[in-house]
C-alpha cells in the first residue's frame, strides 16, 4: 500500500522547533474548526503567532501541513512506542495501552470534527483523502501490524493475517458508538465507559487470536 508523505522542510534551531511546534498547534486547532477549504495559510500563521514565510519555511504547501497536522494529533495521542512495549509488559497490558490510546485518539473532540469534515468531502477530493487516511489509519494500521507480527512470531498470539486481525481490532473498538458520536446522535464517552468497552474488546481479540497450545 502506498504511503503519501507530507513534503515537509527539515527544522533545525531550537527556535524554529518551536516555530514548527506552534503553527502545528495551530493547524490541529484550526482546520478541524474551520475546515480545510475555509482555513488559509495567513489564518495559521497569525494563530502560531508567526509570518506567512515562516509558515512555507517549515511546510511546502496546506497539503502537506494538514498532513503532518493529522500525524501530529495521531502521535500525541497514540505515540508510536505504544506499539512498541517493553519485552516483559504483559501482552494483555500492551493490548490495554492500545485500545486506550486508540479510543482517546478517535473519540477526541478534534477527531471527530475532522473526520465529519472528510466525510463531507467524500468523492470531491481523493488527493485529500489519500493525505489524511496515509496520515492517520493508515499509520496506525501498519504500527499495529507490526505489532502483531512480533505477537505470533514470538508464540504470544496466532494470527494467520496481521493486516486483517489490526483491521478488525480497531472496528471492535470504535463499534457502533463511534458512528453514533460522527452524527451526533450521543455524546463522547467518558473515562470509564471507554476502559469498559477497551477491557471487553481485548479480551475478545485474545480469545479470537489465542496461541494454539503445542
Amino acid at each position: 500500500m502506498n504511503f503519501i508523505s507530507p513534503r515537509l522542510a527539515t527544522p533545525g534551531r531550537p527556535k524554529d522547533l518551536e516555530k514548527r511546534a506552534a503553527i502545528l498547534e495551530a493547524a490541529m486547532r484550526l482546520f478541524p474548526a474551520r475546515g480545510y477549504d475555509g482555513l488559509s495559510m495567513d489564518a495559521i500563521a497569525q494563530a502560531a503567532g508567526v509570518s506567512k514565510l515562516t509558515v512555507y519555511n517549515h511546510f511546502e504547501d496546506k497539503e502537506s501541513l494538514f498532513s503532518a497536522a493529522v500525524a501530529t494529533c495521531c502521535e500525541q495521542l497514540l505515540p508510536t512506542q505504544t506499539f512498541q512495549p517493553p519485552p516483559d509488559l504483559p501482552l494483555r497490558d500492551a493490548l490495554l495501552s492500545i485500545g486506550r490510546g486508540f479510543m482517546d485518539l478517535v473519540m477526541d473532540e478534534r477527531a471527530v470534527t475532522l473526520h465529519r469534515m472528510m466525510i463531507t468531502r467524500a468523492g470531491q477530493d481523493p488527493r485529500l483523502t489519500e493525505l489524511f487516511f496515509a496520515a492517520g489509519p493508515r499509520r496506525t494500521l501498519d504500527a499495529m501490524e507490526t505489532f502483531l507480527r512480533h505477537a505470533d512470531a514470538v508464540g504470544q498470539l496466532r494470527v494467520p493475517n496481521p493486516s486483517h486481525a489490526a483491521e478488525h481490532f480497531f472496528c471492535l473498538l470504535k463499534g457502533v458508538r463511534h458512528l453514533r458520536v460522527l452524527v451526533g446522535m450521543c455524546p463522547l464517552p467518558d473515562t470509564d465507559e471507554r476502559r469498559s468497552h477497551v477491557n471487553e474488546v481485548v479480551d475478545l481479540f485474545l480469545r479470537a487470536y489465542a496461541a494454539v497450545a503445542p
